[in-house]
């Protein structure tokens, strides 16, 4: 395996979703499904696609004819400051879009079955290598996807989020699982249909699910009336790449509004958005990051962390980061719309500019951590802004026993231990010793709870999903199975003998008797019949693919649901020829 500097700077958090790609595990069906659909789409998308396209699948090293190599991927990439992973299936919305923020492609290793062949749910290497990596090359885009990990890594998720999220990966694994029943695929569906129903506030983390559904999946680009498609999930699928051309879908321009439409995943979307350019995705997204508790903090975002029940980081106008899992927030009694008191009921570390500070670890606040938020009353300048002078008038001197009244009414009374400063001399965390904390009737922190360390921040300046320092906690990876079970059919057999039949001599008893072992497979395998009529047309064995057309003939009467999809091989497979 050759290594990638930007895979290697990547945090331990992510490196644990990282399994190698076991090349040699690919079937020939595998092999066989790739070349279907690749064939199928570039001949499709030469017309239809982005310009960038075809040369973006040439300059990310993707074949038509060999799933590709991700070490060979790699090696590419790295050229244009990009790398490739492989995962395991589904990962974590936050994970997923964190790995993008550090120019890194994850790619479920993973291929469609044969009879998912147009379109799959669940993530594989057709849809990530074949539709994302193409466009990785065009600076304007390659930027909007960082730039778009860095701030959707951020955003806040709501519990409905993380079900949902769960619900659809469920449903994936269930479609591409070899021996799946209906009645289990049935269940899993009408579930995420019941979820997608249920009437919900926009969470931050579902309007960035949204506008990438809306752009990198199935974003066209051009005009109303004269565009191409560059999302992966229309690059990817046989059938949709061709019925997002219908007059039937709606052509909307891609503004905000797209953020607030919601998608159905369990069918066909009603309609798209058109981007006149690809400096527009990054123009939009801009323009939701603004909305975000990520640039305007505030009660709002400690709120919205608070309602997430997960891990997450307030950010105070001194730089001071706490992270933990936060459990309530007091209101200022005379402004509402500010905090007046925050706490966490989790391991929680306290960090200054991503980094954490020295003896403030998860070990140290291992029960949990609180703390006043504004001016003190009868002030008119924050903590942090105050004079050695101001400070001394406050009773904020090392050694000095004071009470401290905030404006919002929390008392902080104790000895001064010390204080932490930031390189610009403003204090960023006082640390007190036989501290009582109260507000109006509350205790807050009782002096034999032992030392209290109080931040400093006169207002939260930003609020997002995450830690401040990825070194602050143990990010365990969930024990989920996210990729689906597979089988090697037994029929993988009769795929590679047409696959050695295609490149080696056969006498005519070896021809006459592969022949019979492909009109004896089942129906469902029509793709190796296809096989062995290329072989034979490649080889000049005349007679075999006349009889291999009659045999494809039969199928497509007897099961129509196959008819396109031979008719289309067929036509490919003679436009290679000629």
């Amino acid at each position: 395996m050759e290594s990638n500097p930007i895979i290697d700077q990547l945090p331990d958090h992510l490196k644990q979703y990282i399994k190698p790609q076991n090349y040699e595990s690919y079937t020939a069906i595998n092999q066989s499904v790739w070349k279907y659909v690749m064939r199928s789409n570039i001949s499709f998308l030469k017309k239809h696609a982005h310009d960038f396209y075809i040369t973006g699948l040439e300059k990310a090293c993707i074949s038509v004819d060999k799933i590709p190599s991700m070490y060979g991927m790699n090696r590419i990439l790295k050229d244009i400051g990009w790398a490739a992973v492989a995962v395991d299936g589904f990962i974590p919305p936050s994970a997923f879009m964190e790995f993008q923020s550090y120019n890194v492609l994850i790619i479920a290793s993973e291929i469609r079955q044969l009879q998912n062949i147009e379109y799959t749910p669940a993530p594989d290497i057709i849809h990530e290598s074949a539709g994302h990596a193409p466009f990785l090359a065009n600076p304007e885009y390659s930027e909007y996807l960082r730039r778009f990990g860095q701030i959707g890594s951020k955003a806040i998720s709501s519990s409905y989020d993380w079900e949902m999220f769960i619900a659809i990966r469920d449903l994936s694994m269930l479609k591409e699982t070899v021996g799946s029943t209906k009645h289990e695929i049935d269940v899993s569906q009408e579930k995420v249909i019941k979820l997608q129903n249920t009437k919900k506030e926009f969470s931050e983390m579902e309007l960035i699910r949204n506008i990438h559904w809306w752009t990198v999946e199935y974003g066209l680009i051009g005009n109303l009336e004269n565009f191409k498609i560059y999302g992966a999930g229309l690059l990817s699928s046989i059938g949709e790449s061709k019925w997002c051309l219908d007059k039937k879908v709606v052509k909307k321009p891609y503004t905000l509004e797209a953020a607030y439409q919601r998608f159905d995943i369990t069918k066909p979307q009603p309609q798209l958005f058109v981007i006149p350019d690809f400096s527009h995705l990054s123009k939009v997204l801009e323009e939701l990051a603004n909305q975000m508790s990520l640039r305007k903090g505030g009660i709002e975002g400690l709120k919205k962390l608070i309602d997430s029940k997960q891990l997450g980081t307030i950010e105070l106008s001194t730089g001071l980061q706490i992270s933990g899992v936060f459990n309530n927030c007091i209101s200022n009694p005379n402004d509402n719309k500010k905090a007046a008191y925050l706490s966490t009921n989790s391991k929680t570390a306290l960090s200054y500019r991503n980094k954490e500070l020295i003896g403030h670890s998860i070990n140290y606040h291992s029960s949990g951590f609180g703390s006043p938020i504004g001016k003190l009353k009868k002030s008119n300048l924050a903590i942090e802004d105050m004079s050695p002078s101001d400070l001394e008038l406050f009773g904020i001197i090392e050694g000095k026993k004071t009470s401290l009244e905030f404006e919002s009414g929390v008392i902080v009374k104790g000895t001064i231990i010390t204080g932490i400063r930031n390189v610009f001399g403003k204090i960023l965390l006082i640390s007190f010793k036989d501290c009582l904390v109260t507000f109006e009737n509350q205790i807050l922190f009782k002096p034999d709870w032992g030392v209290y360390d109080m931040t400093i921040g006169n207002r939260i300046t930003s609020a997002y999903s995450g830690c401040a320092d990825n070194s602050s906690f143990i990010i365990e990876k969930s024990n989920y199975k996210s990729t689906p079970i597979s089988k090697v059919p037994k029929s993988n057999k009769l795929y590679k003998d047409v696959e050695k039949f295609s490149s080696s001599k056969f006498s005519s008893k070896e021809k006459e008797i592969l022949f019979k072992k492909i009109i004896n497979t089942s129906p469902d395998d029509w793709l190796v019949v296809l096989n062995f009529y290329e072989a034979c047309l490649n080889n000049s064995y005349f007679d075999y693919s006349e009889k291999a057309l009659v045999y494809l003939s039969k199928i497509m009467k007897k099961f129509p649901k196959y008819s396109d999809l031979i008719k289309n091989g067929i036509a490919l497979i003679n436009i290679n020829k000629s």
